[in-house]
């Protein structure tokens, strides 16, 4: 019987990468996705990939999301979370909403699904988790004071949640990625697009499908070995 994956955030950019690279491995997958609907079902008409509408940051509708993919696809055993939103702006400047909102889905996300659906991993004996971090929460960011903290708070996450699944064969990593050219990335402006190139040693922004490859990696059924490892994938513009 095929896996069940749920990908959050996983209808376009890195998320939708990741969503075709595990439907590759022969993966059922789940895409969850928390506003487009427009681009959600032009993703799944696509891809074949079936979309589910929910917010991470939200307890209950996370939980009531992950019930729904059981009743349709069968026992989650992998979930990647990738769902991530930008409120940037200096401290000086920033409010406390943007700052809520920024941690409650990008870190609080990370917590919410995990809950979800770690008791089954549990009861089964099988389990894997990928969180999604960034080089910005290991080498922080100007304006992204609330981005940074969260995405740092991320790895400390799956250190920790490493340890509690271990014993039960659920394994937990994280994968840091570098600038990746994605919609987000697209809309920084072309000077300082430049500048963030010019760091980067192997002279070019990701590409989505690197860091798919990394999760396909993380998840593997013979990847039981590797858990509490945060993968930096940045092309060596921070070497962590």
């Amino acid at each position: 019987m095929a896996r069940v994956a749920i990908v959050t955030g996983g209808t376009r950019g890195i998320g939708e990468a990741i969503s075709l690279a595990l439907k590759d491995m022969g993966m059922t997958v789940a895409a969850n996705y928390a506003g487009n609907d427009e681009r959600a079902k032009a993703f799944s008409d696509r891809t074949g990939i079936k979309a589910y509408k929910w917010d991470v940051g939200d307890f209950d509708a996370a939980h009531a999301g992950v019930k729904q993919v059981e009743e349709e696809l069968g026992p989650v055993d992998v979930v990647v979370n990738n769902a991530g939103i930008t409120r940037d702006g200096t401290l000086l400047r920033m409010d406390k909403q943007a700052w809520n909102e920024v941690i409650d889905t990008n870190l609080g996300g990370c917590f919410t699904m995990a809950k979800a659906v770690f008791p089954g991993m549990k009861e089964r004996g099988w389990g894997r988790i990928v969180n999604i971090g960034s080089i910005n929460g290991q080498a922080g960011q100007y304006g992204q004071v609330n981005y940074a903290a969260a995405k740092s708070g991320i790895h400390g996450f799956t250190k920790a949640l490493a340890q509690e699944g271990a014993r039960f064969g659920i394994t937990v990593n994280a994968i840091a990625p570098g600038y990746i050219d994605t919609d987000m990335v697209a809309a920084v402006p072309a000077d300082v697009l430049a500048k963030i190139v010019a760091k980067i040693p192997v002279g070019r922004l990701g590409q989505a499908q690197e860091i798919a490859r990394g999760v396909a990696f993380l998840v593997a059924e013979d990847a039981g070995f590797v858990t509490g490892s945060t993968l930096s994938i940045n092309g060596g513009q921070h070497m962590y």
